[in-house]
């Protein structure tokens, strides 16, 4: 969608956009750091879930090596079951979860990021032992949809704009939301519409919030004309029609945050995520 938001703009003639799998993107981030470094032309796009997949995966390389560019969007984590599941209700599903926490398998992204962090979060708020979380990382959400729809996982942990098709179409029954624009460290919420329906947790109880983020970083050793043209570039391209269509369109909240202040939120990240990980169990 960026790519789409900086070409159809004007504001980039080419993005090309491709992707490295693995560890959380941890993956991603050495090459960025190892290969790309004073490459005024790379930049990554990442978030939360990396920021989880560093500590876990014990990356040798971290986010303090990186140039910090732009956070550009947060949404929240949705929590569905295939259509025809036995669980009607998120009450449901924590109930066969306190009853016999390995019962429930969850399909989510990288171990560490965001959904695996909501399901320790609702260990925790079940008095659930951590380690004895059932939690099947995949590396995308196709991945993942498919091993739910084919009854290989009980239920799925997402962002709501990466399954919501399915959810509209009926394939998938949305239990909860991880919150809704209260929740969403003073971004912009998004219209009810996409939300619509679909109960928080804490509305069903459950006293558990989270909002994912996503940005930008580019490799270490860039220009300034470099990283001053990418904050910008970024910023305008989130201020277009085009950007803010796609927010509207995926249930994203706008969270535009550039350069220096955006280095600062990625250290307070790091220590909340790691302090979060501990208190889980994860690490």
């Amino acid at each position: 969608e960026m790519q789409r938001a900086l070409q159809d703009e004007g504001i980039i003639e080419t993005v090309e956009v491709f992707n490295v799998e693995g560890a959380g993107g941890t993956i991603g981030l050495a090459e960025l750091v190892n290969e790309h470094a004073g490459n005024d032309h790379v930049i990554m796009m990442m978030g939360l879930v990396m920021t989880g997949g560093v500590i876990l995966n014990e990356s040798p390389v971290d986010l303090t090596q990186v140039t910090p560019i732009s956070r550009l969007t947060t949404e929240f984590e949705v929590i569905v079951v295939p259509a025809d599941s036995e669980y009607e209700t998120i009450d449901d599903l924590m109930a066969a979860f306190t009853e016999d926490p390995a019962s429930v398998s969850w399909a989510g992204g990288s171990a560490g990021g965001t959904d695996h962090l909501l399901v320790g979060l609702l260990a925790q708020a079940a008095g659930v032992d951590p380690a004895q979380i059932n939690y099947v990382p995949f590396s995308g959400g196709g991945e993942a949809l498919s091993s739910i729809l084919g009854g290989e996982t009980t239920a799925g942990v997402s962002g709501l704009g990466e399954w919501q098709a399915q959810i509209e179409s009926g394939e998938l029954r949305a239990l909860a939301v991880s919150g809704r624009g209260e929740a969403s460290g003073g971004a912009t919420p998004v219209a009810d519409d996409a939300l619509a329906g679909i109960p928080t947790l804490q509305e069903s109880g459950i006293d558990v919030e989270l909002a994912n983020w996503r940005g930008f970083v580019a490799p270490p050793e860039i220009s300034e004309e470099a990283e001053t043209c990418m904050i910008q570039s970024l910023e305008k391209a989130t201020q277009s029609e085009t950007w803010q269509g796609a927010l509207a369109t995926y249930g994203w909240n706008d969270f535009f945050l550039g350069g220096d202040e955006f280095g600062a939120y990625l250290e307070e990240e790091n220590a909340r995520v790691t302090e979060l990980l501990s208190e889980l169990g994860l690490t």
